[in-house]
């Protein structure tokens, strides 16, 4: 297993993207991800306070309360073009393994400061090299990480896009969701 930490969280054509770097290698793991949990894990990469617990803070105070300890995540196995992770978790003394999508297993690992690994199959399987992300053409399906985005720019995009594809129900929830974004800031 790689000891990996996360570097941000991008925006691209084909959706969100977290990139884990691994070791002391260099090579960078990205995985694609869901816009909430995009949200969840650049809003604690950046320090933002929200009003109201998200659902990952959530499980993180239930599991502090019965004083469940996260040992670690472990990115664990790549099948179909799907990532797999395990919590390990430990409860009353007992370690225990909980199957779960990487990119929940990733916001939790950021909020118990637990550690993340990658198994080095996975990483020779779908890891990057840093110069080789950064210069290398992307596949046809594949769209380069675009810098940071806030999660107020992340909206803005998505936002954007769904004026230009004419879906207005989705921006109107979308600009519903902005306001309320910009109302906590």
């Amino acid at each position: 297993m790689i000891l990996a930490r996360v570097t941000h969280v991008s925006l691209s054509n084909m959706g969100f993207v977290v990139m884990l770097q691994g070791g002391t290698d260099k090579r960078t793991l990205p995985i694609f991800i869901g816009a909430p949990e995009a949200q969840a894990i650049a809003l604690h990469l950046d320090h933002v306070a929200v009003p109201r617990p998200l659902t990952h803070d959530l499980l993180k105070t239930i599991m502090d309360n019965l004083e469940c300890r996260m040992k670690r995540v472990e990115i664990c196995a790549l099948r179909e073009n799907t990532f797999f992770a395990n919590l390990v978790l430990e409860w009353n003394g007992v370690e225990t393994t909980i199957d779960a999508r990487p990119s929940d297993a990733i916001a939790l690992a950021l909020r118990f400061a637990a550690p993340i690994y990658i198994a080095e199959d996975v990483m020779e399987a779908a890891g990057v090299l840093l110069d080789e992300a950064a210069t290398a053409k992307p596949a046809a399906h594949e769209e380069k990480p675009t810098h940071r985005l806030t999660p107020a720019e992340a909206l803005k995009q998505r936002l954007a896009k769904a004026v230009a594809e004419e879906r207005y129900e989705d921006a109107a929830a979308l600009r519903d969701e902005l306001k309320k974004l910009s109302q906590t800031n």
